[in-house]
């Protein structure tokens, strides 16, 4: 009677669920997968607050010596210049500022003169905002002796509020792939490697890239699972955004299926390169921890010094973040993120070209 076929499938299935069963009792996979991004998720959620300390205003002058002659530095306004009046008004509507200021202006020979003064608002920003930054400008424009120059024009449209739990959400989440892919995946691998259970493995009839799958399946799984239960979290009691409901989920587990699949590479890279257990830490900070303070995770890009920002720039979890803010809170499909999706698919064709290069299996 001739033997059975060996079943690869049912190799990978048992070695996947033995993955899964691995990282659920693992105290490192459940903290950096759920417990660390949602304490920080609950602490800016809760105790720091729904909105901004200050109110955003987009504004829009041909000389930034203007707008700080007319009113000058305001505690309570935070500035951000725009180039043109399209950018500006779709920071507007997308909740990037709460309010814009507008100049309308006449050129008198060498001089540019301010004629009138738009001030647009989100009616999610709180007329209150508004009132109090007109009463300033007129404060200041009465105070120059420019009443009769510059007129005032307010418009309110319909919008949306951008909560702090719209973008540390995504940070927290787009961290949490970070480092349970890397440092779950290197201490995997460098233990299955050392216990000589790979070589067991290579005693039977299962196939090398079937070992890796099923790893990474289960890696997935879990991550996925985590991340949905963060979001649901975040939705269901912190008011966080998902502008298209489902879709947007699904959007966003989407993009974080790629997070996972190119940090995973970094994790391959540091398991064939650790010499021993206690330098896989060191090796797995010296990625994650610059991401996690420059990649946008509690702060906005912009407001780090202009020489740091192309280094945060450089980094794959800015894009990673990035994509899922913009998904989740302005509506972006897969194809407007696109430009953020290819910068990390280039960071994991380089991460798994480098762990074909120093990947080990004994």
């Amino acid at each position: 009677m001739a033997s059975k076929s060996y079943s690869q499938f049912q190799a990978f299935k048992a070695l996947t669920l033995a993955a899964l069963r691995s990282i659920r009792k693992s105290p490192s996979a459940v903290v950096f997968t759920i417990a660390f991004p949602l304490v920080f998720i609950l602490v800016f959620g809760y105790v720091g607050g729904n909105q901004p300390n200050a109110t955003k205003v987009g504004l829009l002058f041909a000389n930034k010596n203007d707008w700080q002659n007319l009113l000058g530095n305001q505690s309570d306004f935070e500035a951000l210049f725009y180039k043109d009046t399209l950018e500006l008004h779709n920071a507007l509507k997308g909740g990037k500022v709460d309010l814009l200021l507008e100049s309308e202006q006449n050129n008198h020979g060498s001089e540019i003169e301010i004629t009138s003064l738009k001030l647009g608002l989100e009616k999610a920003a709180g007329l209150q905002a508004a009132i109090s930054y007109q009463v300033l400008l007129q404060d200041s424009v009465a105070v120059q002796n420019l009443e009769e120059k510059i007129t005032f024009q307010q418009k309110i449209q319909a919008g949306k509020p951008y909560q702090t739990i719209d973008f540390i959400l995504p940070g927290q989440l787009g961290f949490s792939l970070l480092a349970s892919s890397i440092f779950g995946t290197a201490f995997v691998f460098f233990n299955l490697r050392q216990g000589l259970v790979l070589k067991r493995f290579f005693a039977s009839p299962i196939r090398k890239p079937i070992i890796l799958l099923s790893e990474g399946v289960a890696r997935m799984i879990f991550q996925l699972l985590g991340a949905l239960l963060l979001i649901g979290i975040g939705y269901f009691f912190l008011k966080f955004t998902l502008i298209h409901g489902w879709i947007t989920l699904l959007t966003m587990l989407f993009i974080c299926a790629i997070g996972l699949l190119v940090f995973m590479s970094i994790g391959f890279i540091i398991s064939g390169i650790a010499g021993s257990e206690s330098t896989i830490p060191p090796l797995s900070n010296i990625f994650t921890l610059p991401q996690f303070l420059l990649a946008g995770t509690f702060f906005p890009i912009e407001s780090f010094p202009a020489w740091l920002q192309p280094i945060s720039r450089a980094l794959p979890l800015t894009y990673l973040n990035d994509a899922l803010r913009e998904v989740a809170f302005h509506g972006a499909s897969l194809w407007e993120v696109k430009f953020q999706l290819l910068i990390l698919i280039a960071w994991g064709i380089l991460g798994y070209f480098v762990a074909s290069r120093t990947f080990k299996w004994e």
